[in-house]
Parts: structure tokens; C-alpha cells; sequence
């Protein structure tokens, strides 16, 4: 019996012949879904997560978030997770309602596993972007009444050997970005921040360098994302996704380069127009 998110349903088992977990449960158990459940609080008492990017480098793409949840003019969470891994080759992060869009990517997770488990095969990039859009285009009614959704997905591609991202809109329209894409209320100062810093054929730790830096001046000019928390030592997250799969960079790892950030603007707030070479 499957679990989805930690609640069995009934009748639905590994040897299941629908190879779409999703459609599955819009048939047989909708209440499940994440945009099917209405929220106990009013939506301006929702925590709402932002700011989410990802920057391709020679040999992969990383995927970044902020930690801060707010909940109106407050604070939610210092802490929130919004990068995950989608499958071994593939991550998700998200801005947006906190409550749907962990939901939303639980269930993501879940279709691509199912998919693999009954077709013995892993779904191609055109069809795992396309079941994102679909859950998102699903969520659209939600997004209406201002609990919307925004995901961005970054995949290596193996036939190119390149990673790729994607992002959608409230509505499921999916595209392709190239070099890099942000998400979420800092999104447009994370790239403008990208905009300066981003060149081709950048290593893994000078993309990483670019994510915190994107990362750092969208907390400078928008409230709801949160910078580097020295203090609590509470760090962007960052994930790399190439050949070698999904890997989520320590806190030890994002703490050095946060710190590095940190100390280079002093002095100089707007902070670095590139990234030295490495």
C-alpha cells in the first residue's frame, strides 16, 4: 500500500498498472490532493516561502533557496527547506504557500518513483516537466485565491550532459531557462544579481558563490527573503544535480561561502559585480 503525504491509500499497490500515481488519486482518493484541501486560516496567515533559483555551470546545475517563511508581516520560519530532490537525477524547490507547495512536492516525488516502479523506466525530462505542469495548472483555483504555487525544476539532462532548469507560472505554463532562473517575491533582484555575475563555462564553487551572492541581495531589498543568519548559523541551501546526481551541499559547506559573502561586503554593500575565477 502506498503512503501520500504519510496517509495510506487503499487499493492502490506497486503492481498497480497506472503508471501515474497523480492520476490515480484524482480518480480514486481526490481529497488527497494538496489543492483539494482547504485551509484552516485565512490566507494572509499562511506562511508563504520565497526566494528559490538555480544557475547551470560546466557539468551540472545547482539550486538554491532562502530560508525564511512570512506570514503576513511576520516572520513564519527561519529555517524552511525549499530545494529537495525530485529523483536521483533531478531537484525541486518552490516559493509560494508553504502547506501546498511541501504537499506538492511530496507528490512529485512520489509520481516519478511510481511511474519508474510500473513501467520499469525512468520517465523522460518532457514527461516530468509536463506532470509538473499539470500539478500546478491542478493548483490554479488555489492560486486564485492567493495560495499559489511556484516550483522550479533543475534536471542533467544525460543524452546533452548538460543540467537544465525549468520554471513554471501560476497557471502550469511550463519553459525552459537558460543559464539561470529565480522564483518568488526577491526573484527580480536575485537576477539582476545573476545578470552581473553570470558567465558560461563557470566551475561548480564559482556558481555556488553566484547562488548565495543572487541570494544575499534579494534579502537586502526584499523583506521576505532571508539573508545568511551568522548568529543561528542558519545558511541558504544549496544542492548540485550532474552526472554524478543529487547532492545536498552541507551547512558547513553553504556556512563558508555565506560567511566569505559576508565579509566581502563590508565595505561594500552592493557587493561583488564578478566572480573571481577559481
Amino acid at each position: 500500500m502506498v503512503e501520500y503525504p504519510g496517509v495510506p491509500v487503499p487499493g492502490l499497490t506497486t503492481d498497480a498498472t497506472d503508471s501515474s500515481f497523480f492520476r490515480y488519486l484524482q480518480t480514486h482518493a481526490p481529497e488527497r490532493l494538496p489543492w483539494n484541501r482547504r485551509p484552516a486560516k485565512p490566507v494572509d496567515a499562511v506562511p508563504h516561502g520565497t526566494t528559490v533559483l538555480a544557475v547551470i555551470y560546466a557539468g551540472g546545475v545547482l539550486i538554491a533557496g532562502d530560508r525564511r517563511a512570512t506570514m503576513g508581516n511576520q516572520i513564519a520560519r527561519r529555517d524552511l527547506e525549499k530545494v529537495y530532490p525530485a529523483d536521483g537525477h533531478s531537484a525541486i524547490a518552490f516559493a509560494g504557500t508553504v502547506g501546498l507547495a511541501v504537499d506538492l512536492v511530496k507528490l512529485f516525488q512520489i509520481e516519478l518513483e511510481h511511474y519508474e516502479r510500473v513501467e520499469g523506466v525512468p520517465l523522460s525530462i518532457e514527461g516530468k516537466v509536463n506532470k509538473l505542469g499539470a500539478m500546478i495548472r491542478a493548483n490554479l483555483a488555489q492560486a486564485e485565491a492567493g495560495l499559489a504555487v511556484i516550483p522550479l525544476y533543475a534536471v542533467w539532462d544525460d543524452r546533452q550532459g548538460v543540467g537544465r532548469i525549468f520554471s513554471t507560472d501560476v497557471t502550469g505554463f511550463v519553459s525552459e531557462n537558460r543559464d539561470y532562473e529565480s522564483v518568488g517575491s526577491g526573484s527580480y533582484f536575485a537576477k539582476g544579481a545573476l545578470k552581473k555575475l553570470y558567465r558560461d563555462g563557470a566551475t561548480e564553487s564559482e556558481a555556488a558563490r553566484m547562488c548565495v551572492e543572487a541570494l544575499y541581495d534579494a534579502a537586502d531589498d526584499d523583506s521576505a527573503t532571508g539573508g545568511p543568519d551568522l548568529v543561528r548559523e542558519i545558511f541558504p541551501t544549496l544542492a548540485t544535480v550532474n552526472a554524478d546526481g543529487y547532492r545536498r551541499y552541507s551547512s558547513e559547506e553553504t556556512g563558508t561561502i555565506a560567511r566569505s559573502v559576508v565579509s566581502d561586503r563590508h565595505g561594500d554593500p552592493g557587493g561583488a559585480r564578478s566572480v573571481p575565477r577559481q
